[in-house]
Order: structure tokens, then sequence, then C-alpha cells
């Protein structure tokens, strides 16, 4: 089983990768019932994410605390692998071993962990941005190969941590991540210009269904993950965070490099 969650599509493309590679099924967080899960016959169980200010998205976090103890029981009991991938654009900080602590308080025991770099998304903070063409296409052209070789060391057993944190991984990860948690997820500055054409994308692609379309314009609620998905979504660009993002290209992930 993999379990996963992604907005602007990298972590989905890369679990459903890893998913036609290990044979392994899949499920998407924010659509399934962590009080219904069970280990049933899983020979592993892998949690994909995108790296949030090198750490993981609340929602993730929040999914572990919810899983069933009976479940969590049944790993243990069974001694079946527990595994993550963490997607970021260049590096984790300490991503990985924030999802260990999660998991240990809970019982389990993270058996391997490895970081994919795939393009940038994050718009939402000055110095943050997409990455030109030519930086974009590489990512994904290694992306795809990287994928195969982690999904080889799935179906071989092949366990091990192969996670990129990047320099002074603790520092980065304890001084921004806090402060994306009480700051960084604030939906009420988002907002859609006046060239709009009331076309849905934005709501549709959400992954949370925490958009509404109100008098022909999005609105958002409570419930925001920070993704960015509904700003690389919009195709006029009318997306817009406060005024940070006004200058910020657009991401479109190309699938096609992840074909099995």
């Amino acid at each position: 089983m993999i379990y996963y969650f992604s907005g602007t599509g990298n972590s989905r493309v890369a679990a459903e990768s890893l998913a036609a590679h290990t044979g392994l099924s899949l499920d998407f967080i924010p659509h399934c019932s962590p009080y219904l899960q069970n280990a049933g016959t899983c020979r592993s169980i892998g949690f994909v994410f995108p790296v949030y200010a090198w750490g993981v998205p609340p929602i993730v976090l929040d999914f572990i605390r919810r899983l069933p103890q009976q479940m969590l029981e049944d790993l243990q009991a069974r001694d079946i692998p527990v595994w993550a991938v963490a997607v970021c654009g260049d590096e984790t900080g300490k991503a990985v071993e924030m999802l260990r602590k999660a998991l240990k308080q809970r019982g389990v025991t993270l058996t391997a962990a490895w970081s994919l770099i795939m393009p940038n998304v994050y718009v939402r903070l000055p110095g943050f941005g997409v990455d030109s063409k030519e930086t974009e296409q590489k990512k994904l052209q290694d992306a795809a190969v990287r994928l195969k070789e982690i999904a080889r060391n799935i179906s071989d057993c092949d366990w091990k941590f192969d996670v990129h944190e990047g320099s002074i991984p603790s520092l980065k990860t304890s001084l921004v991540y806090p402060l994306f948690r009480r700051m960084g997820v604030d939906a009420g500055r988002w907002h859609a210009e006046d060239k709009c054409t009331a076309c849905g994308k934005c709501r549709s692609v959400c992954p949370v269904g925490n958009i509404a379309m109100r008098s022909g314009k999005p609105r958002w609620g409570s419930d925001c993950t920070s993704c960015c998905a509904c700003f690389h979504a919009c195709p006029v660009n009318a997306i817009q965070y406060g005024s940070v993002t006004r200058r910020e290209g657009q991401y479109r992930l190309d699938a096609s490099f992840f074909k099995p």
C-alpha cells in the first residue's frame, strides 16, 4: 500500500510510478479514512509526500496520528516494512526525520526512505519560484530514472536511507517549518483577479476541496494546505496570493516522463 499526498502533481505521479513498478496499491490521503485502514496482506507500506518548508505537510502528519491502533499493531506483529519518499525541489531538510518521529510516536519504525528531486513549485515566499524550463526538464528526466531505482529497491526489499537533506538541515527545519505552520497556511490571502474566467479549474484541482465558486469567482475556505495547486492550474494566471505571486511563473507537470 502507498499512501500519498500531492497538490501540483509531482508526488502523485511519483506514487503512481512506484505503484506501477512495484504492484502496490494506491490511496490518496485526503480521500481515505484512516479509521478504515488495516495492514491486510501488504508487503510494505509507503508514504509519498511533498516537502513543505523542509518538513512534512500537516495533512500527512495528521493522517499518521489518526491511524487505527489495530493497524499499527498488525504492522508490528507482521514486521511489515514502512518506507517513505520525500519529494523536494532540491533538498529535504529534516523532513524524513520528522516523519520518523511521528511514526515512532505511534509505535512504528520507519524502515527506509528516499528523496526525489522534482521541479520547484512553491511560489508563496520571496526567493522561491519555479525552475527554468531547462532545469525543469532535467529534473523530470532524472526523476524518472530515480523512481525506477527506488522501485527496484522496494521490490527487492533493499531497505536504505538515501535522502539528500542539504546544508544545515536541522536549522532550516527547526526555524522555517514552525513559521510555515503558524503563518504559511493563510487561505485568506488567495484571491482571483478580474481576468478570472470562472472556469472552475482551481476548484477541481484543490486536493482537499477547499475552493468553492460563488458569483463566478473562487472562494477559499479554511482548510488550505499551501500546495499552490490552484495557482499553477489557472489557465489565465488569475489566481494570486496577495501580491507575492504576481511575478512568479507557473508549473504544469509533464507526466509523460513517468510512463512505465
